[in-house]
């Protein structure tokens, strides 16, 4: 608990104190974690700062919730990729270790392109599921974040 608050709670709190808004603090999170799950792993970064730039969202905000979703990104990367090959009808790729191995053997190139085919698919179902929870919990912080600011208010 002491590493969430320091490393998490003690920020948030630090960029109200500073000035940032509850409404644009909230954005800037539940963006945060909806950029931090997505399946192309070493975007989430650049997307955040391209988001952030492009929205003017706090950035200091946006990469804590991106660094907090990781394992929600890992945990999530099957779930995306399975959803992706529903929408697309493609076959289901083998997602076991042993298999990968025997693919990348057989065929380097195209084990490669079945996989990014798969992490494309992923994205494009990422695309499709993320806004709606983003939104809500974008509004479900408002409230908490708007009475956290009001502590630091002075009468």
């Amino acid at each position: 608990m002491a590493w969430l608050r320091r490393r998490v709670w003690e920020p948030l709190v630090a960029l109200l104190r500073q000035g940032a808004s509850p409404e644009g603090l909230a954005w800037s999170v539940s963006m945060g974690l909806a950029l931090g799950i997505c399946p192309l792993w070493g975007t989430s970064t650049a997307l955040c700062a391209a988001a952030g730039a492009a929205f003017r969202l706090n950035q200091v905000a946006l990469q804590l919730a991106n660094y907090l979703a990781y394992p929600l990104q890992l945990a999530l990367l099957i779930p995306f990729i399975r959803l992706g090959e529903r929408f697309f009808g493609s076959p289901q790729l083998p997602l076991s270790i042993g298999q990968l191995q025997l693919a990348f053997k057989a065929d380097a190139w195209g084990a490669l392109g079945a996989f990014w085919s798969s992490l494309w698919h992923a994205s494009v179902a990422w695309l499709v599921v993320v806004p709606v929870p983003m939104a809500l919990l974008a509004w479900g912080l408002t409230p908490a974040f708007r009475r956290l600011a009001g502590r630091f208010q002075r009468p």
